[in-house]
């Protein structure tokens, strides 16, 4: 193997196993379209600021364009024997253009090169999941409101609780992703500053204009410091940890629907497009989907530990450690973007089975917390009195094989004379949710207003 371009230092063949262990370009190369549109602003910015001859800049400008098109058409193959995706394309540009190519690089650095590429990366990807978490919760947000008043046993502990209904459910999940949402949108703010022009670590002594190159790139502004900028990868950890919130998020509601497809639940029934077989037991419908995206948690999660762990020792400035930062990334990356289309279809398909849901509320005595704020606003007792009471009552309602709602006023009377025929109407399981009309509450009047507010909030993230 031939010395690479970049090393006019060294004088003997680079070892095979250097080469295996350096190169970056099987998987860098995501990044050719980043490249070239850095390398045609930059080129720009040399041009216009006397660096290079304008007929240099427009060499340069219609061989990448050329190179771009031959790329995206499959004409040109990214897989010869360049180190890394930069190396790639300026190899390319100079079998294609000569002289004008080797100009290309004054006044940067593979250092500040890298870090262009890699943070419009991630920042155009910051968007993109953003767009798709909005559609999930507009998703979310169509169940919520067609099951506002279907009855769902809401859990602590992963036992029956209280009434609440399912579109108050989809909601948490929607307020979830809303989060995820916001952090991707912040990190796109925070992150949007150009490092073209910080060459190695220093800056550069040509006359270069680092916020016209920010301009062209549609950065807000240049980075501040050179230093830091070609050593930063706040940007990467921060899109590797909101990925895995949402992940953790979806993992969640993942296991939710595992539970709720099983036999002993069947309160949803994921539709045949999104569920598999057994390849023996000919009668199975296994929810291999939620299950995926279950366990995919765990793989993005290993992705933000491992570049954490990667930068926690690196003294200033680069270090090739930090080629260590994309694949964790772009497999992230990619892992969301799948995760949130198919979970967006996968709820859109799924059925909701209101009268399994409906019927689990007779499970559990979930309106027993009612009879005891009954006894506090209508009969006057101390909440620790009317929460033994209630207590009492749930222990003869399971002596008789009934939920609370059930028992009749001479049964509740029996525990506590204070216990008036008006009780009997609050213990019904539907009243029970509706009471609950408190801000944020179950009631469906609550969940219908929440509705409401969560369409106004997409129209203006539509707006944006």
């Amino acid at each position: 193997m031939g010395k690479h371009i970049a090393s006019a230092r060294i004088q003997t063949e680079s070892s095979q196993l250097l080469k295996a262990l350096n190169d970056s370009l099987p998987f860098d190369k995501v990044l050719y379209a980043e490249d070239i549109r850095g390398s045609r602003a930059h080129a720009e910015m040399l041009a216009q600021q006397g660096i290079i001859s304008t007929e240099d800049q427009t060499q340069i400008d219609a061989g990448l364009a050329e190179i771009l098109a031959d790329i995206e058409a499959g004409r040109l193959t990214l897989d010869g024997d360049e180190e890394d995706i930069h190396m790639a394309i300026e190899g390319e540009l100079t079998r294609r253009i000569g002289d004008a190519g080797k100009r290309l690089h004054t006044a940067r650095s593979r250092n500040d090169q890298v870090a262009l590429d890699f943070r419009l990366f991630v920042l155009r990807h910051n968007k993109a999941i953003a767009a798709l978490l909005l559609q999930n919760i507009e998703t979310l947000v169509t169940v919520a409101e067609a099951h506002s008043s279907t009855l769902l046993p809401g859990m602590t502990h992963l036992q029956h609780a209280q009434p609440i209904n399912f579109g108050y459910h989809m909601l948490a999940y929607a307020a979830m992703l809303k989060r995820d949402h916001e952090r991707f949108i912040s990190s796109y703010e925070r992150n949007n500053l150009s490092p073209i022009g910080c060459a190695a670590l220093a800056g550069t002594p040509h006359p270069i204009d680092r916020r016209q190159t920010a301009r062209s790139l549609d950065f807000a502004a240049p980075t501040p410091n050179c230093l830091d900028t070609v050593s930063d990868r706040d940007f990467a950890l921060e899109i590797l940890f909101n990925i895995s919130t949402m992940m953790m998020h979806i993992s969640r509601l993942s296991e939710e629907l595992i539970l709720w497809s099983a036999a002993e639940f069947k309160w949803v029934t994921l539709s045949d497009r999104h569920a598999t077989g057994s390849s023996i037991m000919p009668q199975k419908k296994n929810p291999d989907i939620p299950e995926l995206l279950r366990g995919k948690t765990g793989r993005v999660n290993g992705n933000l530990v491992a570049l954490l762990t990667v930068m926690k020792g690196l003294p200033l400035a680069y270090n090739k450690d930090m080629q260590e930062d994309k694949e964790g990334v772009f497999d992230s990356v990619r892992t969301a973007t799948l995760s949130l289309q198919v979970l967006n279809e996968m709820i859109a398909d799924m059925t909701v089975n209101r009268e399994a849901m409906e019927a689990a509320c007779m499970i559990g005595h979930l309106s027993a917390t009612d009879l005891a704020d009954y006894l506090v606003k209508e009969r006057g007792l101390p909440f620790r009195d009317a929460y033994h009471i209630t207590g009492n009552v749930v222990n003869l309602a399971e002596e008789k094989g009934l939920d609370i709602s059930e028992l009749s006023l001479a049964d509740l009377q029996r525990i506590d004379a204070r216990i008036g025929e008006d009780v009997v109407a609050l213990l019904d399981n539907r009243a029970s949710m509706n009471a609950r009309e408190s801000l944020g509450g179950t009631a469906t009047v609550r969940t219908l207003e929440q509705v409401e507010s969560w369409k106004g909030w997409l129209r203006e993230q539509k707006k944006v």
